[in-house]
């Protein structure tokens, strides 16, 4: 037993007498670094939390927005095509921040459809109803529209200009147009010509 007990003692080799510095040297480390960790995970579930906040309170913004929008643009589609009904649709509810919008409309006798098998002129004046839609809840000083009512006929072109008049007194519209109708619902007009090769020349009314 004495001899087995002697042959352990020896396996264990040389006694290291700086073990106690090393291990209060890695003690050191370890604690030091463990610190930073936790310090790290906190900044971290701080930046969590504060994330969900911005979200929750985001969706909830947008949710309040989307919402007022939407009833106005069936409102509006009505007004601009006298009838029919628009619906704006979450392709994703569940996740409101990344979610696409559908937008489905039904001008007078016609049924429920995406604005993608729509005519050119409904299309647009669809997107006249959603632009109006949007103004009603955020309007902005100035709406450069260029060109909107190419694709649209005469009865269209008036309801159009109309609903401009009646948003004028919240917004400035700039409309790039070539309709006749159009330009006589302007109160100025900028004709834009070229009486010379090269120099365009602006003449206001």
């Amino acid at each position: 037993d004495l001899a087995k007990a002697k042959e352990v003692h020896s396996s264990l080799g040389q006694i290291n007498y700086m073990a106690p510095e090393e291990f209060a040297e890695v003690k050191e480390r370890y604690e030091r670094q463990e610190f930073h960790y936790n310090d790290t995970l906190k900044s971290l579930n701080d930046l969590v939390r504060v994330s969900e906040e911005i979200k929750a309170k985001s969706s909830d913004m947008f949710l309040d927005t989307y919402n007022k929008i939407k009833k106005n643009f069936h409102n509006m589609f009505r007004r601009l095509f006298n009838g029919g009904r628009a619906e704006l649709k979450l392709a994703d509810p569940q996740n409101v921040l990344t979610s696409g919008i559908d937008i489905l409309a039904q001008p007078p006798g016609k049924k429920l459809e995406s604005i993608a098998l729509l005519s050119g002129g409904e299309k647009t004046m669809t997107a006249v109803a959603l632009l109006f839609a949007t103004y009603q809840v955020r309007p902005s000083p100035f709406c450069l529209l260029d060109e909107i009512d190419a694709a649209l006929d005469d009865k269209n072109v008036s309801s159009f200009v109309n609903t401009l008049e009646t948003f004028s007194s919240v917004s400035q519209y700039i409309v790039i147009t070539h309709n006749k109708k159009t330009v006589m619902g302007a109160s100025t007009m900028l004709g834009i010509t070229m009486e010379e090769s090269g120099g365009s020349k602006i003449i206001a009314i």
